[in-house]
């Protein structure tokens, strides 16, 4: 059986994109008529259907990952494994991956990925959040089809796949509410990722479903706004009146939080209890022992690479945000102190 016809073979014969071919073919704008017609000749030329949007094995693209370099510092960050996850699924696909580091300059610059300009690869993956602005502005000048993951994008255009932040950062607070706990602190820099201000969320809206306002003075910063550094220098300030209870962003600020209470005479979790988020730690920190929200990477990196090869082969396929649900893991971070706090 011959093998089906895609938009990149028709792009690859007349060195445009996947994107300019796909344009032509459903009538959109943004194609000259003399291009679009040739496109349309060579199409049928090839026998190109335009229904044929089924992925086969015998398929393969070059898929691009671009993520900020400030979530790659440390050697084993959650964004590495994410990366692994999102490259094995595409090898079990017969497709390939290339990771590209976004420096801060980069960003700040506004300059495209070096594997766009240099054309080789088919889509990208945008992994984790970007400045607003830059982000913005690779939605719109990528001219290839992209993903967002862990990360809900800046257009209403974006396609992404993202875990249920908002209801993570909900159960993590009501679990704390269920162990007695009702002064019960943030640690995270809001205003620096999406996936923070979703679980500021939710802590949030757990607050609010028992009844409870949240202290200005237990809202702690973990991390640099502009650069997104883990800051123990300067961040991750106790406050006076310390709460009983914190729930962390991630579990990487967990540990933080910990050694940063510990130093202060603090045990955990006979004096203050701890919760985090992720499941998962950067190396340094060893083994975790934190209550926490895992994040399924797996099943992320699998729908993200399912959703971009299908967009490669129809440029008008859409998801919008696809919302996978994590799974609470319970461990000896916190402590009971009394009868669960009931909702209002």
């Amino acid at each position: 059986m011959a093998k089906a016809v895609r938009l990149s073979d028709i792009g690859e014969r007349l060195g445009v994109s996947t994107v300019t071919v796909s344009k032509a073919l459903s009538g959109q704008k943004g194609v000259s008529d003399e291009l679009r017609q040739r496109i349309i000749e060579l199409a049928d030329e090839m026998g190109y259907t335009k229904s044929k949007v089924i992925i086969t094995e015998k398929d393969s693209y070059t898929i691009g990952v671009v993520v900020a370099e400030r979530y790659l510092r440390e050697n084993q960050s959650f964004y590495w494994k994410l990366y692994q996850d999102v490259s094995q699924d595409a090898m079990a696909r017969n497709c390939f991956t290339i990771l590209e580091v976004i420096t801060y300059d980069i960003e700040k610059n506004m300059v495209l990925p070096r594997t766009v300009t240099e054309k080789k690869v088919d889509g990208i993956i945008i992994m984790g959040a970007f400045k607003k602005g830059y982000a913005t502005f690779m939605a719109n000048n990528i001219g290839v089809p992209l993903l967002n993951l862990d990360t809900p994008g800046t257009v209403d255009t974006s396609d992404s796949v993202v875990s249920n932040n908002v209801m993570g950062g909900y159960r993590m607070t009501n679990y704390l509410f269920e162990m007695g706990h009702s002064r019960i602190g943030f640690v995270g820099t809001r205003l620096s990722t999406d996936s923070i201000d979703d679980r500021y969320l939710g802590y949030l809206k757990s607050l609010m479903a028992h009844g409870m306002k949240p202290k200005t003075e237990w809202l702690i910063d973990d991390r640099d706004r502009e650069y997104g550094r883990f800051d123990p220098g300067k961040k991750f300030r106790l406050p006076e009146e310390m709460p009983t209870a914190f729930f962390c962003n991630c579990d990487t600020a967990a540990y933080i939080m910990i050694r940063k209470l510990n130093a202060s005479g603090y045990r955990i979790p006979d004096d203050i209890s701890i919760v985090g988020f992720d499941n998962y730690v950067a190396g340094e920190f060893g083994q975790s022992g934190i209550t926490t929200y895992e994040i399924h990477t797996k099943e992320m990196a699998k729908r993200a690479v399912h959703i971009l090869l299908h967009k490669l082969e129809n440029i008008e396929y859409s998801t919008g945000m696809f919302m996978l649900p994590g799974t609470f893991i319970e461990r000896d971070s916190v402590r009971r102190i009394g009868r669960a706090v009931p909702f209002i």
